[in-house]
């Protein structure tokens, strides 16, 4: 588990997660400053806006640096003992071709672009808000696309799950789709695999309106079979009139609340400023430069932030405890622990974390034995190969090497009652 990252579960003071967010000092707002340390807007910009966390958004597409960013961005927030938030925004014909098009050439260009994303990870949990307007936006898509969009964000979010990710899927917000399909769009993108959805992403609704109708949302994954999700909401922007979606010329806009994991809502596991304050959408400005006039504006007559972020420990053990008691694998070996991630009628989603011993590996596999029904259909983290009734998954290229009790993960879907016997891990 990454330093400053704790887990536990709903509660009636918080969702699924607590710590202190990480506020990257490598950002737009944070080199403007630099350079116009006497502008009369600096003060309040650096006061309001500066001075708090904001996701770092990986929207510059290239599969050859993105490894080496995110493993930078979130090597610093575990070092400083915070928790990194990411929003990835690469995925094709991204904004329907609008004032943020761009993205990865294709489908199979982008997931080896997410695959760097998963890499630069390597098994750091951090939290990602996976491609904004990617499910609500449709609009320019034929169905094939659509179906084709949904298995890709699928791939990539149980790729991200299995680097050890808290993976969001993109909610829209409560002006935007009904609750209802906005849960079919998510269940069929696969969301049942994921975290949980993200919700009013560069938008300026209201935080009462956002958690009402994530409620509903929430609502209808359940009646889809596809429980124990979460909502994160961003208020980076909602703090004033709601409206059109464009803010670059808007003056009525101001910061919401500010980001935090301790929501007191249990269905709610964050309030995260997804869009940084400041930055355009496009309209008047190129979407996603800084802008000390809109940061200003934004920041003019909003409270002070908290001095000290809250946090809230969890209480609670988790609701779904390990099916398999945890492993303590001795020096140079490793051990395996299961636990079952969701189930339905007729098959389950499991989740094993591979733990190094004493000393450093090259390489695992984890073999179990299937019980009479099961069967496994999908595995991401590791490549699957059965004889009999053994099934053994072995790494995948880049979670492998692993150093003195470092873990890592590896997940699938099988039919069957859920649960696995035998498990073993060899390095």
């Amino acid at each position: 588990m990454a330093a400053g990252v704790l887990f536990g579960v709903g509660t009636a003071s918080a969702g699924t997660l607590s710590g202190t967010l990480y506020r990257d000092p490598d950002t737009p707002v944070a080199r403007w400053l630099a350079a116009n340390p006497n502008d009369s807007r600096a003060s309040l910009i650096n006061s309001r806006i500066a001075s708090q966390p904001a996701t770092r958004w990986l929207s510059n597409f290239n599969v050859n640096t993105v490894q080496a960013e995110v493993s930078s961005y979130v090597g610093a927030a575990v070092n400083a003992g915070r928790v990194p938030a990411l929003t990835v925004y690469g995925i094709p014909n991204r904004d329907c071709g609008g004032a943020s098009a761009g993205g990865a050439p294709d489908l199979p260009t982008y997931q080896t672009w997410v695959n760097g994303i998963a890499r630069g990870l390597a098994g750091r949990t951090t939290l990602i808000m996976l491609e904004p307007d990617s499910i609500a936006l449709q609009t320019c898509l034929s169905s094939g696309e659509i179906t084709a969009r949904d298995q890709a964000l699928a791939t990539a979010t149980r790729t991200l799950k299995a680097a050890g990710a808290k993976v969001y899927l993109d909610g829209g917000h409560s002006a935007w789709n009904s609750a209802s399909e906005q849960a079919r769009r998510l269940a069929n993108a696969g969301v049942g695999d994921g975290d949980g959805f993200y919700t009013n992403a560069s938008n300026y609704q209201s935080t009462a309106g956002e958690t009402s109708y994530g409620r509903s949302v929430l609502s209808s994954l359940n009646g889809r079979g596809i429980t124990g999700k979460r909502q994160v909401i961003d208020t980076s922007r909602n703090g004033g009139a709601a409206g059109d979606w464009c803010g670059d010329d808007n003056t009525d806009r101001r910061i919401g609340r500010y980001p935090t994991l301790d929501t007191g809502d249990a269905g709610i596991d964050a309030f995260l400023w997804i869009k940084p304050p400041g930055e355009a959408d496009g309209c008047r400005y190129s979407a996603g430069s800084f802008q000390p006039d809109l940061a200003a504006s934004l920041a003019t007559g909003a409270s002070d932030p908290p001095t000290t972020p809250p946090t809230t420990p969890p209480t609670t053990p988790p609701t779904t405890p390990p099916t398999t008691p945890p492993t303590n694998p001795p020096a140079g070996a490793c051990g395996a622990t299961y636990v079952t991630s969701s189930s339905w009628q007729g098959g389950f989603q499991g989740q094993v974390t591979v733990k190094a011993g004493g000393a450093a590996i090259n390489g695992w596999s984890v073999s179990w034995t299937l019980a009479s029904g099961q069967s496994v259909s999908q595995v991401w983290g590791g490549t699957l190969s059965v004889s009999g009734s053994t099934v053994t998954v072995r790494n995948a290229s880049w979670n492998g090497s692993l150093q003195p009790g470092a873990t890592a993960e590896f997940g699938f879907i099988a039919s069957g009652a859920a649960g696995t016997s035998g498990l073993a891990c060899a390095a």
